[in-house]
């Protein structure tokens, strides 16, 4: 897969719902409706669409992230205080995060993605199978049958 995803923030939700589409031959809309109709279907249709979805909602958090420091700039456009520098490292945990969630949809989409093929796949799709439902510790105390009360040898019962 090659590494024409620009920079441009809405350019790289464009360009990744573009393969999304391409990929599974319908809209966005139809699969988003088609994972919700029969989401055990397709895993990689399911987990497209999952992380496609947190990809949306980091462009949004980046969006008003940028859109604050903006506002904050504008107000004192030759002063760069602590509260405008937190506002610049808000914007930077935004476009990581939305950078991060834009390599999973990228790597999910590639059939040929490090991982996919062999001994790392196998053990992926024994954790994807669902063999296991719950926690993997146990989250509440063993149940202890209850027992018939023996006298210990040297006391004596009443």
């Amino acid at each position: 897969m090659s590494d024409d995803i620009p920079d441009g923030s809405d350019d790289v939700v464009g360009v990744l719902t573009e393969r999304i589409e391409a990929r599974f031959g319908m809209g966005l809309a139809q699969l988003k409706a088609a994972v919700a109709a029969a989401p055990d279907a397709n895993p990689d249709a399911t987990a497209v669409v999952k992380y496609h979805g947190l990809l949306l909602d980091s462009q949004a958090v980046l969006d008003r992230a940028e859109d604050t420091l903006l506002a904050a700039l504008e107000m004192r456009p030759s002063e760069v205080d602590d509260p405008t520098m937190h506002l610049a490292q808000r914007v930077n945990a935004a476009v990581s995060a939305r950078d991060g969630r834009a390599l999973v949809v990228r790597w999910l989409l590639d059939p040929d993605a490090p991982g996919k093929q062999g001994l790392a796949a196998d053990r992926l799709a024994r954790l994807n199978r669902g063999s296991r439902k719950g926690p993997a510790v146990q989250t509440t105390a063993p149940h202890r049958p209850a027992t018939a009360s023996v006298p210990r040898a040297g006391r004596a019962t009443l």
